[in-house]
């Protein structure tokens, strides 16, 4: 038994060494970022947020163009239609959506409140579904030019929303005044959290408070391409023409699983100016938001994980490539954004070495050997082991906290577990990306691999809430958000 001892004690070394590293150079990664945003935060100090009441007056009008691209959304589309022409408060708009024949149960839908507002446009394309959301997107495009070449106007912006959305009721008044200073808007996306799943809906919550209130501060801080949410963002159609002209007259890549973030980098290639906009609607830190519902099974999140790291960390490396040579920052980003399967390795080797490291322990106790790792015999594991949980006590707190300004303490303390479930659902997603890119490279064809969606019970629209990140914040409701608004 001493004499196989050696065996489990090399696989418990290498393991927890190749783990140690891998997390120490992902945890400095996300360090760095860390230290840019409250950089860029100190400096930024004494600027006033972006407001609706200090935004600049349109320079020009014309009509906005909502796109929804839609399969399979029976159970959300009405609701979500009724809701978005309730809220909208913007006297210059239509809504675009996109269906399939062989979808009737979404087209009547759809249909019962089209019937009663002509701001809603139903477009059935000639193909079955699922295709793509881009291939949706692109028939939703053919449809406006048409309008608009028929009834002789031209389209300030078009804005994309998924079936499922809660839009802001000021949304279309900040994308009417910053689309003429610039050719691309995002907004932050907020997910609604699931009472019934707060554990897997409400990781995605976490995420994006992260995500869209650090993150892409930074990219765009940073001048690195800005990546699209693919909801809540308005576009200018002269630079949706300038990609349709490239590409036999579709904007949208109809071959991608991911076209909202590559249309974002291939928007900043071609120069298109880009403002990550997070606006104050009042002076308790409400901001215009999108808010919707995320998957709230393991299963779903799986299945919407998979698709995500497919198309951006797999396929959307061999379709979007890297920046220009001496843009660093941006290859920085975009190595950021491809680095998910490595991690999820590195994620998997590190939960093996646990078990192993404390069967080496239990064994080199039960036979009276000496303890490894308990002397200086190894000390880059022991180093590595200490930096790496004040690194992960980092993260945690992180996470804590912007997930704490955007739901509440409540939903900050839920994000401890949330970390873990995450790191759950990217171990089982990973490799089926990694199968699915696989199908792609043998010439499978991308389908739209959706998710089932939900739709909120809202009340009537009211004048927004004042609250404050201690308040008392219903991360439920769709109305109120409490997050940084510079």
């Amino acid at each position: 038994m001493i004499d196989s001892l050696w065996i489990v004690d090399v696989v418990a070394r290498e393991t927890l060494l190749f783990a140690g590293v891998g997390l120490f150079l992902g945890g400095i990664d996300d360090l760095l970022v860390d230290l840019i945003f409250i950089a860029h935060r100190i400096r930024r100090g004494g600027q006033s947020p972006l407001s609706l009441a200090t935004l600049p007056p349109p320079r020009r009008s014309g009509p906005i163009a909502v796109f929804v691209a839609a399969w399979d959304e029976v159970a959300v589309i009405s609701p979500m239609l009724s809701a978005a022409l309730d809220r909208y408060e913007h006297d210059n708009y239509r809504i675009y959506v996109g269906l399939y024949p062989n979808d009737p149960g979404t087209i009547d839908a759809a249909k019962r409140v089209a019937d009663h507002d002509p701001r809603v446009r139903l477009v059935i394309g000639s193909r079955n579904g699922p295709t793509t959301k881009a291939d949706c997107l692109n028939t939703l495009w053919h449809a406006l030019r048409l309008d608009d070449a028929r009834e002789g106007r031209n389209s300030k912006a078009i804005v994309l929303h998924d079936a499922e959305d809660v839009v802001h009721a000021h949304e279309l008044h900040v994308f009417d005044s910053l689309i003429d200073r610039y050719e691309v808007v995002q907004l932050p996306v907020l997910p609604l959290v699931n009472r019934g799943a707060r554990l897997v809906s409400g990781h995605y919550a976490d995420e994006f408070a992260e995500s869209h209130a650090k993150q892409i501060v930074v990219r765009t801080a940073l001048g690195a391409a800005m990546p699209l949410a693919g909801t809540g963002c308005a576009i200018s159609p002269a630079m949706l023409a300038k990609i349709a002209q490239a590409r036999n007259g579709d904007p949208f890549d109809a071959s991608s699983l991911t076209e909202d973030y590559e249309l974002g980098i291939r928007l900043a290639e071609i120069g298109a100016r880009g403002i990550f906009a997070r606006v104050a609607v009042d002076g308790a830190g409400t901001v215009v938001t999108v808010r919707a519902y995320f998957p709230g099974t393991m299963a779903e999140s799986i299945r919407q994980k998979t698709r995500w790291m497919t198309g951006i960390a797999l396929a959307g490396w061999d379709r979007t490539g890297w920046a220009r040579p001496y843009a660093l920052t941006d290859h920085w980003m975009r190595m950021r954004d491809r680095r998910a399967p490595l991690a999820v390795l590195i994620l998997a080797v590190a939960y093996l070495a646990i078990p192993v490291w404390g069967v080496s322990l239990i064994l080199h106790g039960v036979l009276g050997e000496t303890m490894p790792y308990t002397d200086c015999a190894n000390p880059l594991a022991a180093g590595m082991l200490i930096i790496n949980t004040a690194l992960l006590g980092w993260r945690l707190a992180i996470r804590m906290l912007f997930t704490g300004r955007s739901y509440g303490l409540r939903e900050a303390i839920w994000s401890l577990p949330r970390f873990f479930v995450g790191n759950l659902v990217s171990l089982v997603a990973a490799p089926r990306a990694v199968l699915r890119y696989i199908g792609m490279l043998r010439g499978a064809t991308p389908v739209w691999d959706k998710t089932r969606h939900e739709f909120p019970d809202l009340l009537p629209v009211a004048a927004p809430p004042s609250c404050t990140a201690s308040d008392s914040v219903d991360p439920h409701d769709p109305d109120i958000v409490t997050a940084w608004a510079g």
